[in-house]
């Protein structure tokens, strides 16, 4: 029954396009109906991940939904740019990493033990997410003072961009081609389930539709932020940043909750990988395409929670076992980011 009030549900999505560009409703229902639309969105690419893993192993399935998950995030980003709210972009960024990692894991983690993570897998990319952490120190302490959206800190930004995106390449083929070796390896025959391209064409028209929405809802957001009393700030590290990722968010605890552990982790920290050196980078240096140029320079509280969340992370996996009471400390540490989120203000 619940499967089919979600395959049902899924036509919130062409419904919520249809209300933003024909229909001319207001905000708040737009906000409403598009927030509902991304729920079923995050639900068949989680299946689409799960029937696309039977053929390539967790690793690389993480990957997949990852990479497909995170498109949302890459749009929502060139068009917050292209309204000129660069402190959202730096914002949901972030935020993303962090609800990346403390709340889609902790989610995962409480839903379903599992004694056999893959650990060198999560702790190699725990550790480029925090070398990531320590190469944005240089566009963003010179913002800490002045204008942080100075062109010098735009011109410092780029040779970092570079080396994150570098960075990003070596060790994502490295790991995808470990990945690959590991599921030939254990190879068993499929009898059953979706094709991969039918998996692959699923992905990829979920993950459409979820920019779709998920553009409507940032734009709706404004309306409701004046009429919530939220900082900029707030609303781009907490809600955008979970609005924009709800695709690998409802996908990792989906399978997750069915039992497959293993690949919500690679889900969780793939993505929040991607964010820090894919999405982040790839943002900033198409920013001078769009106008206007984006420096990559994160507050103290930014920078602080990226690296405080990667670090107790990568304490939780190190043992290569996934736990329920770990999985609860986590999320109750998202809770206090969030809270420290909500006092910081603008910029």
């Amino acid at each position: 029954m619940g499967r089919l009030l979600l395959w049902a549900s899924l036509v919130l999505a062409p419904l919520a396009i249809v209300l933003r560009y024909a229909a001319g409703v207001g905000d708040v229902a737009l906000f409403l109906v598009s927030a509902a639309a991304l729920v079923p969105l995050a639900w068949l690419i989680g299946e689409a991940t799960e029937r696309a893993a039977v053929h390539t192993g967790p690793g690389i399935g993480g990957f997949l939904n990852a990479s497909f998950g995170n498109a949302p995030e890459l749009i929502i980003a060139i068009f917050a740019i292209d309204d000129g709210l660069l402190n959202v972009v730096r914002g949901s960024i972030a935020g993303s990493i962090v609800s990346n990692l403390l709340l889609v894991l902790g989610l995962s983690l409480v839903l379903g033990e599992d004694p056999s993570l893959d650990r060198r897998s999560l702790l190699g990319q725990l550790g480029i997410v925090l070398v990531a952490c320590l190469v944005l120190l240089v566009p963003s302490v010179p913002g800490w003072h002045g204008n942080p959206d100075r062109h010098s800190l735009a011109i410092a930004t780029i040779p970092v961009a570079l080396v994150l995106l570098a960075i990003y390449v070596a060790a994502t083929g490295r790991n995808l081609r470990r990945h690959r070796r590991l599921h030939v390896a254990a190879e068993t025959e499929i009898t059953e389930g979706w094709s991969m391209p039918v998996s692959l064409a699923v992905l990829s028209a979920a993950t459409a539709l979820t920019a779709f929405v998920s553009e409507i809802l940032v734009h709706s957001l404004q309306a409701f932020a004046h009429s919530a009393h939220l900082s900029e700030f707030f609303i781009a590290a907490v809600i955008v940043a979970i609005v924009g990722n709800a695709a690998e968010h409802g996908g990792a605890v989906v399978v997750a909750a069915r039992g497959k552990l293993r690949l919500a982790s690679e889900i969780a920290v793939s993505s929040s990988a991607q964010v820090a050196l894919l999405v982040a980078p790839a943002v900033a240096l198409l920013s001078w395409a769009i106008k206007p140029s984006l420096p990559l320079s994160f507050r103290p509280v930014e920078l602080a929670t990226m690296a405080g969340a990667t670090t107790l992370v990568a304490l939780v996996v190190q043992d290569a076992r996934g736990k329920r009471a770990e999985g609860i400390v986590m999320l109750v540490a998202y809770a206090a980011v969030v809270i420290a989120y909500g006092f910081s203000g603008d910029r």
